[in-house]
């Protein structure tokens, strides 16, 4: 593993998001939680601080720390998809309880972290030559939420 891994930071639910997410993603879990000490801000002492996490085998830092900084769709976590039925699996287990819809597959949950949910097709679209079955797939990405890889395949193929 590398020395470089995401954090996140919470004003107060990363122990719960934490456990979310290990349920939630294969190859996930908790590793460790820090309690707060006294004299942190926004933080009451004994109460999870600092969550280590393991997400799909790529460690995670989460912290509770209180409002000041907000997460926000300028970070977001990439799952890819082998098939639809996964896409629609993720895409309602992440919007479920207070998550919110977003375009292009992104959605944030409810925890306020963004996600894409892609297909595994649309990389494979994206990197091909023809360019005008990009162009198309593109513009029918554009106005999806939830990704449809029949729909995309179709734009792509032009028919």
């Amino acid at each position: 593993m590398g020395i470089v891994h995401p954090h996140l930071w919470f004003a107060a639910d990363a122990e719960k998001a934490a456990a979310f997410y290990a349920e939630v993603i294969p190859n996930s879990s908790v590793s460790r939680v820090i309690t707060s000490p006294e004299g942190v801000p926004d933080v009451e002492p004994g109460a999870a601080f600092i969550v280590d996490l393991v997400l799909d085998g790529m460690p995670v830092t989460a912290i509770n720390a209180g409002p000041a900084f907000r997460l926000d769709e300028a970070f977001s976590f990439y799952l890819t998809c082998e098939t639809q039925d996964e896409v629609d699996h993720y895409w309602d287990a992440l919007v479920a309880d207070g998550g919110e819809h977003s375009q292009c597959g992104w959605l944030t949950d409810r925890f306020g972290v963004s996600w894409q949910v892609v297909p595994k097709q649309l990389d494979d679209m994206m990197g091909r030559p023809d360019a005008a079955g990009v162009a198309r797939a593109t513009a029918a990405m554009l106005r999806m939420s939830k990704l449809d890889i029949a729909e995309l395949e179709r734009a792509y193929a032009g028919t």
